[in-house]
């Protein structure tokens, strides 16, 4: 079985194509960038490198992986639509998960810890965990305050921004390569978080509001 993943939920834009065999996952090729801004422009090349460097056509896949967040909208948007394209162009799955899951599957930790992404505005994206295969609460966010837990190292962009409030280690950001693995495992019967829908995990409620009724004019 072969999936392509990507992430787009942080500054990283990440790419991986791994394959599941009767040993265990094989990483094929992979891509690994970061630009807050360029979502869109460096999410399609880094695909079209990733199955030229492994060999493959996209019809030899089999699954599409997407991590959903949580994370600003402009990211989300370009991973989620460009992978429920492709899955509805080939006809194959489209699995997504938890952009905080891949980052603790990444870690590899057996004890209990926290997983912080940045959220902006001074606020972190943050859910803790019994190992790197079981979350204990969250996703949530708020300020890094919130996501401490004494006691408990915390890895991730968000926890290495606020490192006087959470100790922050690594990784820093999501890697695709992670996410194929956590994805092909979970296919294959083992444990691990829940795979989810394809749709953005938001948050946040969004900044613009639909206008009210107009007041009335009084004329003097």
């Amino acid at each position: 079985m072969l999936v392509l993943a990507f992430d787009t939920a942080t500054a990283a834009v990440t790419v991986a194509l791994s394959e599941g065999t009767a040993g265990g996952v094989r990483l094929r090729a992979e891509s690994n960038a970061v630009d807050r801004r360029r979502h869109a422009e460096v999410l399609a090349p880094a695909i079209a490198t990733v199955l030229d460097e492994a060999g493959v056509t996209r019809a030899d896949l089999s699954a599409i992986a997407v991590g959903v967040g949580p994370g600003p909208y402009t990211g989300l948007r370009v991973g989620l639509t460009t992978a429920r394209a492709l899955g509805a162009v080939l006809g194959i799955p489209v699995h997504g998960v938890c952009t905080l899951d891949v980052l603790a599957w990444q870690s590899g930790r057996t004890g209990p810890f926290v997983a912080a992404t940045d959220a902006r505005r001074k606020e972190v994206y943050w859910a803790s965990y019994a190992s790197s295969r079981a979350r204990s609460t969250g996703p949530a966010v708020g300020k890094p305050a919130e996501a401490a837990e004494p006691g408990l190292p915390a890895i991730g962009e968000g926890a290495l921004l606020y490192a006087d409030t959470l100790a922050g280690q690594e990784p820093a950001l999501p890697s695709a390569a992670a996410l194929a693995d956590l994805v092909l495992t979970r296919l294959s019967g083992g444990e691990g978080p829940d795979l989810l829908e394809p749709v953005p995990l938001y948050l946040r409620k969004p900044d613009a509001r639909e206008p009210g009724p107009r007041k009335r004019v009084t004329q003097p």
